[in-house]
């Protein structure tokens, strides 16, 4: 069966990067000796899926990683046994038992929500309040952007699900396509730029809320966070899920 896993990432382990984290998790499940499946072939491996790879630096509420397993006690016991083996700025928050039809995290990303404040003594001279009017009225906002195929140009405003801010934070939802994935930081440069002010750099901290898939269509989205998608021991009503091989 297949585990939606969400956890937190805090403090010093913000600076650690994506390729860290995954080889954390392979130890931190041998550790919690979770019957995780292996690939098959010469070099086997645990069937692992990360939904959106975290910047470097930023801190997040709402990370995501699937997993399969031969066989479990519950999702409790999965969740109590990898916190027992996490170090401090890890934190499991939820478990999931995904259904057969579930795609895997990150082929399931669609938007991601953030909040944003500007570090002390980094704030821009400018008032964001009302640049934020403006920015928010334009019809089209272009950047450049660079890709794996080169540069080019998108327009920003298209990515742009929810802007607000309040009492000094910015509250985002953004495109975290494939074929999107737009970035906070480029938000805050385009508001900026309004007035001709550049961001400072390491001027800001952010923070990833959360992850969420469309349930709708691309007409009509609905965008719900990846753990809304299965369901733990109890809710479900199959018993396939008590089944414990060890």
């Amino acid at each position: 069966m297949r585990l939606r896993i969400k956890f937190r990432k805090y403090g010093a382990v913000c600076y650690i990067g994506h390729l860290d984290i995954m080889r954390f998790f392979q130890k931190a499940i041998r550790r919690a000796e979770l019957d995780v499946v292996y690939s098959q072939g010469y070099s086997p491996h645990q069937i692992m899926a990360f939904a959106a790879p975290l910047g470097v630096g930023l801190a997040s509420n709402g990370e995501y990683m699937d997993i399969e397993v031969n066989s479990m006690e519950s999702c409790r016991d999965v969740l109590e046994r990898l916190n027992n083996v996490c170090v401090p700025g890890i934190e499991i928050t939820s478990v999931k038992i995904l259904p057969d039809h579930a795609g895997n995290a990150m082929a399931s990303v669609a938007a991601a929500s953030y909040t944003v404040r500007f570090r002390q003594s980094r704030e821009p001279k400018a008032d964001i309040a009302s640049l934020l009017s403006g920015f928010l009225s334009m019809e089209r906002i272009p950047i450049t952007k660079e890709t794996k195929k080169g540069v080019r140009e998108v327009d920003l405003k298209q990515g742009i699900y929810r802007l607000e801010y309040r009492e000094g934070v910015f509250h985002m939802l953004l495109d975290a396509s494939s074929g999107g994935n737009i970035k906070p930081m480029q938000v805050i440069q385009a508001i900026l730029s309004q007035c001709g002010e550049l961001l400072q750099e390491n001027a800001l901290e952010i923070t990833r809320e959360d992850v969420y898939t469309n349930e709708g269509t691309a007409e009509a989205p609905e965008y719900i966070p990846l753990d809304a998608v299965g369901f733990t021991d109890k809710d479900s009503e199959s018993p396939a899920w008590q089944h414990n091989s060890r």
